[in-house]
Parts: C-alpha cells; structure tokens; sequence
C-alpha cells in the first residue's frame, strides 16, 4: 500500500501544497498543463529556494501577468482583487513583496505612474466567484475525471464552511479568496498532481496553526481565520514559532479532502520526499511541507487498519444496573464503536462501574452528550488513542432455519478468526423455537464446511 505523509510542523497553504507535489517527483508540466486547462489568464512559476537551510520548491502563481499578492497589511486598498480584500495576512509572502507588486498595480483604464509601462488586462473579481461558476470551470476543462470530482469537493468543504460562518446557503456564497484566480489553481493542481502520486492513504501529522491575527471582511481576528477553524474541526492542531497565519483556508479544505486520518509518521518503506516552501523565511523553523511517500512496511501494523479513535471514559457509583445496560444499548445504537464496564472500588470503600466508550473522533461530542443524558455522571474524560484493527469481512452460510453471516477477520492475507453474527443466530433462535447455541454450532459448521470445498 503506498502512503503519503503531510508533516505540516509549519502549517499548510495552497502554493506550499504544490511545491511539496514537486519536489516529491510531480512533473511541473502536468501541473503547467492542467494550469493551460483551466483558462482563466493564469500560468506558474516554479522555482528552487532556501527555507532555514532546507532546500525547497516554490510554486507561484501569475494571473494576468501579475504575481499573486499576500493577504497582507494593505488590506482594501484600491486595485487589490477581492482575494486580498476579502482574508488579509498570509505567511506565504512577505511585506516587501508586496510593496514592490502593489507599486506595480494598474487600475483599469488609467495610465501607469511608470512612464512606458504597458497595462495589464483587466481582471477584477471584487464580487467573486460563486460555486455554480466554479464548477463550470472545473467541469470543462481537459483534465480528469477524478480529478475533477477532487477538485470540487475541496472547493465544496470551502463554501461549506463559510456558509456556516455567515450563515448563507452554500449556493450563495462567493468565493473571494478561493475564488481567486491563484486559488483556483492551487485547487485544481492539487487535485490533479495528489492524483497522479497514486497514493492509496493520505495521512497528516497534527497541524501547526501559527498564531497572532489576520485581517479579514469582517475586522482582525485571531488565528486560526474563521474558515480555517470550521474546515480543522476535529484535526489535531497546536500553535508554535511565529505569530502569524500558518494554515490558510485552501490548505486546510486540502487536507480535509485528502487526508484519511492525522496521527503520528507511519510504518513505511520511504522512496521519496519533496518540500514545498512559503514565502517567508523563519528563524524558528523552515518555513516548509514536506511530503513523504512510502510502501507500507511488511509488518503486523502494514495489514491492519490504523485510525485515531476518542475513549470516552465515566466513573459511576449510583446508578441502576438496568439504567446503565440501556445507557450502553443507546450509545451503540448512536454509533460508538464499542461500550463496555468494569467493577471500581470508589472513595469511601463505594463499589462503583467504570464505563469505557470508544467513539469516531467526529462524534466524541455527540457521545459525550449521551453519556451525560443517560447517566449519572457528573464528568466524562476523553483523549485520543490509535487503533489497529484486522482486515474483515462478510460471507453467508445456510442453515436448517435460515442464512447467518459470518464475520471473517484476515492478517497478512490469512484468516485469523470467525464467528457467526450473534443477532443473526438469536432472530433464527427465536423464530423457530431451537437453543441459540444449537444456531450458533451449525453455522459454524457450515462455513468450514464451504472452506474445505474451496
């Protein structure tokens, strides 16, 4: 299985995404390609730079014949797209990049304050763009299908969470950054280059956020930018080195879309890795993603499924055995992964219950409410842990009464455990009158019996 590693110690955004997909052997021509594809005036520049001694690719991107300026300081100032105007401060760039690409705007229609300079077209997009547009320009241009499919999917976890944020329907929501030209790109690239890497699981460490604030619409506010922080609920994020913006809203809709799970740098066989740089240079830290891809390693942990889980966890010395056996039904029925309880000694020589619920890290709230509902705690611990889990799946045997499933459970390609469904057997049981246990031994017979035929 090949796997790609996201290690975003110093955030991610758009252009760091692209340069990473470089470095890491992406062709720059399929990404220039797939920039030619999309015909919206825009073309990349890809270059070879130095962050805190590492070296790097850097992906800009020209829309029009100008660089893509920072969401920086000079915030709403006139001749700036609604891409600046609309989310302030990036760390991609630096303040004298931008003065020196803002002294060389032109308004539409006027002549430029340096003598024989030609200006350039126009391409204002205070207004945005909108997601119907979006597709359209997605949808019609020569690239692939999946890639296509990718591509919009980031742009719809984007419009969702600012839907959300302004409290609009998705459809009437204009895209002022991403619906930028350079975003427009970094989408689109990304999908189009993670696809060509044909990596079977995107994993991400946990996310260095930056700190201090970024100038948006709506005033300054602190980081993580409101669309940032809706599209990393339930990533693992943290803040270290410099106050400023480490993960835009584009690469945090990115990895949102790409990533299968965040945990910690997986079993793996290494044959590449690429760095993708942000613009700025920092003292604490290279100002890089890198991008790590491998084989899975040939280990117990390279055939099992990984993925991060939340233990919910109640310490309960008042409540009714028969409250706490429904509490559990309704919290499995809810959707954890597993309840179970074990018999405590308390405070006080009380005999007490801890129960233990494992839940999706997507739900670990929802759960915690239920558990609070259903009980009588007054306090549920949580943290989160990795979980291997065996390969499995479902074959059908046919019994004197009627079909049970078997649960098939495989390691390193070979079976290592079965049993019948246990509701199966008991619906049977109950139906035709006969012991579960009598249910439960045919099945079983009858699914070695389908094994010794194959």
């Amino acid at each position: 299985m090949r796997i790609a590693y996201l290690d975003c110690f110093s955030g991610i955004s758009g252009d760091m995404f692209l340069g990473a997909l470089v470095d890491a052997g992406v062709s720059p021509r399929l990404l220039e390609e797939t920039v030619a594809a999309l015909d919206i005036g825009a073309r990349l520049e890809i270059s070879k730079v130095v962050r805190g001694g590492i070296a790097a690719s850097k992906v800009d991107v020209y829309s029009h014949g100008e660089k893509d300026l920072p969401r920086e300081v000079f915030w709403g100032q006139p001749g700036q797209s609604a891409h600046e105007q609309t989310h302030g401060h990036s760390h991609r760039h630096s303040p004298h990049e931008h003065h020196a690409a803002d002294a060389q705007r032109y308004e539409p229609g006027r002549q430029s304050s340096r003598a024989g300079a030609p200006a350039p077209p126009e391409h204002n997009h205070k207004r945005g763009r909108g997601l119907t547009e979006i597709r359209k320009i997605i949808e019609r241009a020569a690239i692939g299908d999946t890639a296509k499919a990718t591509a919009i999917r980031i742009f719809e976890a984007l419009g969702k969470a600012e839907a959300e944020i302004h409290s609009k329907t998705i459809e009437k929501v204009h895209f002022h950054e991403v619906g930028a030209v350079d975003a427009m790109v970094d989408i689109v690239c990304a999908a189009v280059g993670a696809e060509s890497l044909d990596v079977d699981e995107w994993v991400c460490s946990p996310l260095n956020v930056g700190g201090g604030t970024v100038k948006c619409a709506h005033g300054t506010l602190p980081v993580p930018a409101p669309a940032t922080l809706k599209l990393l609920q339930d990533a693992p994020v943290y803040s270290s080195g410099p106050q400023v913006e480490l993960v835009t809203p584009t690469g945090a809709a990115i990895v949102k879309t790409l990533a299968a799970r965040f945990g910690s740098f997986p079993a793996m066989k290494i044959t590449q890795a690429g760095y993708g740089a942000g613009t700025r240079d920092f003292q604490e830290h290279p100002n890089v993603l890198r991008l790590t891809l491998g084989e899975a390693a040939e280990t117990v942990g390279a055939h099992t499924s990984r993925e991060t889980i939340t233990v919910l966890e109640a310490n309960l010395d008042d409540l009714s055995p028969q409250v706490l056996a429904y509490a559990a039904e309704k919290l499995l029925a809810d959707g954890a992964l597993d309840v179970f309880s074990v018999p405590v000694q308390m405070k006080k020589g009380r005999p007490g219950t801890l129960l233990t619920v494992l839940s999706k890290p997507e739900d670990a709230e929802r759960t915690t409410k239920l558990i609070f509902a259903e009980t009588t705690t007054l306090g549920v611990r949580r943290r989160e842990e990795q979980r291997q889990t065996l390969a499995r799946r479902w074959e059908t045997v046919k019994t004197s009464w009627g079909d049970v499933r078997i649960k098939i459970a495989s390691m390193n390609g070979s079976i290592s455990n079965y049993a019948p469904e246990y509701e199966d057997c008991r619906a049977l049981a109950e139906a035709h009158h006969v012991p579960l246990k009598t249910v439960l031994e045919e099945a079983t017979q009858q699914y070695l019996r389908c094994q010794r035929k194959a």
